[in-house]
């Protein structure tokens, strides 16, 4: 089960991975087209975006330090608190901007989190 785990771990911090990139250096192009946005609203939240990127960031340091953390109990809790937040990032997502956020984000990260909660 912990392979699994880690699997779908691995999913989620590559999704976010391109989700940062998306949403800094990627915006004004391939952002703007997955998002679906005109482009006077891409320079209008351009600035939004990077700020949101940034966050998302965050989420892939937690997930990355679950991976990386020598001491086991810290990094399974380094893991599950990214695993969480990416998950209701995506409850979020997928309520207010796009429906398929939340299969993007919260599915995998939560198939993760139940996968680690059995390991």
């Amino acid at each position: 089960m912990l392979l699994v785990a880690q699997i779908f771990a691995g999913l989620v911090l590559l999704i976010h991975v391109y989700i940062v990139l998306l949403e800094t250096v990627l915006f004004r192009t391939r952002g703007a087209k997955v998002f679906r946005m005109d482009a006077q609203k891409v320079e209008l939240v351009a600035p939004l975006m990077v700020n949101q990127g940034c966050y998302n960031g965050f989420l892939v340091a937690a997930i990355a330090f679950g991976f990386l953390w020598p001491e086991p109990a810290i990094a399974r809790a380094l893991m599950m608190f990214g695993l969480a937040c990416v998950a209701v990032a995506g409850l979020v997502g997928g309520a207010t901007v796009m429906r398929k956020i939340f299969f993007i984000q919260t599915v995998p990260a939560t198939i993760a989190l139940a996968a680690y909660a059995l390991a």
